[in-house]
């Protein structure tokens, strides 16, 4: 077997033992080590590959200043922005092939940033006491393996040992996995929710069966700006965005909101992108209680019993016009909008809750009016998850890759 080199990323001074542990585990599996040493205020339990001196000097300020009056509030970024730059280096240079950390909640902030700083695909795993609670902050949009050690990692115990022993095992079985990200011909990212799910389907098929590779993207938040990353990295070449729920709920700070870059990307970087409105008209909410009370007497329907959809006013959707257009205007390369004039999600078709014809209308008489010639928007009698609407929008972005690609 091919020796791995595994980052153990760990505060030695606190988590010293534990991290001892986790080393030792994974030499045991045949891996080689590099122990990096971000801990301040006490002394190390032993010896680190890469010492807290060097961490220091790396985040740009000497240890010896963070000693004299030795918090964790001042230490932290200064040894987050260290390790960031000594980890990145040597994933860069292909000097390491996983990194595992274990911590608290401060443990857990510092590591983590180093983590998303690292390529998607290459191994990383948290052990963490806050991972049963919201790691959204934690692990944001990249593929960070969080595990709870059930105890505080504050000593060894039975219990802990064998949580740390998996863990180990884990980024050791990431690490000598033979998969590799290889891409020989152009990934279309495509984005739907679950009232688009139909239209992401029957896209996905044609798209394939032209020779295109898909990968498709929950557009909850984290789902558009995940694509949006993989564009910026190179992986994906075109896009099928059909559903833009998350500009809305962006503008209206609900739940599925994905950043004011969502929907400027595709443009700025001059790929080829064919767009839709898909449930452009609602804002999602968790449990009804957690709706704001101005939306109390609007349009509601129950999506599950954690979800609540609420249908935007027919001048909020005119706003949400302006903002794409706002955010489109920029595109450098071949953009296309198309409308299916008989509802943008299953909610949203004539005889459904969320039917709104002249509301549409007035999204869509923006649009026409305030994009620019280059962006045509095309209308069609069909609703969004009708299956010709959906070999249409798949069929124009072939169209569209065939000239750049």
């Amino acid at each position: 077997m091919e020796k791995k080199t595994i980052i153990v990323l760990a505060t030695l001074d606190t988590k010293g033992k534990e991290a001892q542990f986790v080393k030792e585990e994974i030499e045991n599996r045949g891996h080689r080590v590099v122990v990096i040493d971000t801990g301040v205020v006490g002394k190390p339990h032993f010896e680190a590959d890469i010492s807290r001196e060097e961490v220091s000097q790396q985040g740009d300020r000497p240890l010896s200043e963070l000693l004299k009056n030795p918090d964790r509030k001042t230490a932290a970024p200064v040894m987050a922005k260290g390790a960031k730059a000594i980890v990145t280096k040597m994933v860069r240079e292909k000097k390491a092939d996983g990194i595992i950390s274990m911590g608290g909640t401060q443990g857990t902030t510092l590591a983590t940033e180093v983590m998303r700083a690292l390529p998607v695909g290459f191994p990383k795993v948290m052990v963490s006491t806050v991972a049963s609670g919201n790691t959204v902050p934690f692990v944001d949009i990249k593929d960070i393996a969080m595990l709870f050690p059930v105890a505080d990692i504050l000593g060894l115990n039975p219990i802990t040992k064998k949580i740390l022993s998996n863990a180990a095992g884990a980024i050791c079985g990431m690490a000598e996995s033979k998969v590799r990200i290889e891409i020989t011909k152009p990934l279309v990212g495509i984005t739907t929710v679950g009232i688009t799910t139909q239209a992401a389907i029957k896209a996905k098929s044609v798209l394939e069966g032209a020779g295109y590779e898909t990968i498709v993207f929950h557009a909850v938040g984290t789902g558009g700006r995940a694509m949006e990353d993989l564009m910026k990295q190179g992986f994906i070449k075109a896009v099928l965005d059909i559903a833009t729920i998350e500009v809305t709920n962006e503008m209206y700070d609900a739940l599925l909101a994905a950043g004011p870059e969502r929907l400027t990307t595709a443009g700025r970087l001059g790929l080829p992108q064919v767009i839709a409105p898909g449930a452009i008209a609602i804002l999602v909410y968790g449990t009804p209680d957690t709706m704001p009370a101005k939306y109390k007497d609007r349009k509601i329907i129950a999506h599950s019993p954690k979800i609540t959809d609420v249908r935007i006013n027919k001048d909020e959707q005119v706003a949400v016009a302006h903002e794409i257009v706002r955010r489109l205007k920029g595109s450098k390369g071949p953009t296309v909008f198309m409308v299916p004039r008989k509802g943008y999600d299953s909610y949203s078709v004539e005889g459904m809750d969320f039917w709104e014809l002249e509301s549409d209308q007035a999204f869509v008489e923006v649009l026409k009016k305030e994009l620019p010639p280059k962006i045509p928007v095309i209308e069609r009698d069909r609703d969004i998850n009708d299956p010709e609407f959906a070999e249409e929008m798949a069929n124009t972005l072939i169209e569209l890759m065939r000239k750049m690609y």
